[in-house]
């Protein structure tokens, strides 16, 4: 049974995503934790100097937060109505990145899906605040859901790399198991920096292939230029539904994200991510 978390703020964004989650997952039996975190919008010094509980603040904010996620909880169940997943309502006073990263230690929580802004998300920035601290931070993959953007199988998967990266299988199981699930054919994309691959970079290639033997997949290689531009072009060729990477430590996926406004990545590319977290090496 997979379990995955689901961080609402209850915006339309994030319902959106939510529901992304329940059609990706339809006929797979899973456990959706529905996360939502507070704080007061005041910070008394009273009220930071003890525990909430002591001036009841927390209590209200507890008590208001159980029942949006209990309501959106039987909105699930009624609009979905699908006896394979089960619903875990979660409130807490923390910061969203530290409950969700306690959340998905406590839970053993394999995947985090949630929308890509909030309820106060300008339209032009294209990754929100929250969202970006949780991919950073995050230590299991996060798929992130464009604002409106409307479910589709993730039929073809765009996965650009650098061969920086020590590919695993345990990694990148999640990418293994959907490709599997919805018949996807992933997309290896590598921008060509105008001198060939190293020794490494080739070794890490030939893993690579090898880890994707039993899915459906091809290898692109662009021209030299700017990675987002690579991936504007290329789906100006062909279609995605899913965009996925990794981050490392060699700056690929920092070039990508670091810069927040939209069109450092293109209207093109207004696709859910899946972004897996770096690999360590023991």
């Amino acid at each position: 049974m997979k379990r995955i978390v689901l961080p609402t703020d209850f915006s339309g964004n994030a319902n959106n995503a939510i529901d992304y989650a329940m059609q990706l997952f339809a006929e797979e039996e899973c456990v959706f934790y529905l996360l939502h975190t507070y704080s007061p919008a005041i910070y008394r010094a009273d009220y930071m100097l003890h525990s909430p509980g002591q001036i009841g603040l927390g209590d209200i904010y507890q008590e208001a937060s159980m029942t949006q996620l209990e309501e959106l909880s039987a909105r699930l169940k009624k609009k979905f109505k699908n006896d394979k997943h089960k619903f875990v309502e979660h409130a807490a006073f923390n910061l969203l990145v530290d409950e969700v990263n306690e959340v998905v230690e406590k839970e053993n929580i394999e995947l985090i899906i949630m929308g890509t802004q909030g309820a106060t998300g300008a339209k032009e920035i294209f990754m929100g605040t929250h969202t970006m601290h949780v991919i950073r931070k995050a230590n299991c993959p996060v798929i992130a859901i464009p604002p409106n953007f409307a479910y589709e199988k993730p039929k073809e998967i765009l996965f650009p790399t650098d061969y920086e990266v020590d590919y695993q299988k345990e990694h990148i199981k999640q990418l293994l198991y959907m490709a599997k699930e919805h018949i996807s054919r992933i997309n290896v994309m590598y921008v060509h920096s105008g001198y060939d691959l190293t020794e490494d970079q080739l070794a890490k290639k030939n893993k690579l292939e090898k880890l994707l033997r039993n899915t459906s997949y091809l290898f692109h290689e662009m021209p030299d230029q700017e990675v987002v531009s690579a991936i504007n072009n290329f789906q100006l060729k062909t279609k995605i539904n899913l965009l996925v990477m990794i981050q490392n430590q060699h700056g690929f996926f920092e070039n990508l994200f670091l810069k927040s406004v939209i069109k450092q990545i293109g209207f093109h590319t207004n696709v859910p991510f899946m972004v897996f977290p770096p690999i360590i090496k023991n």
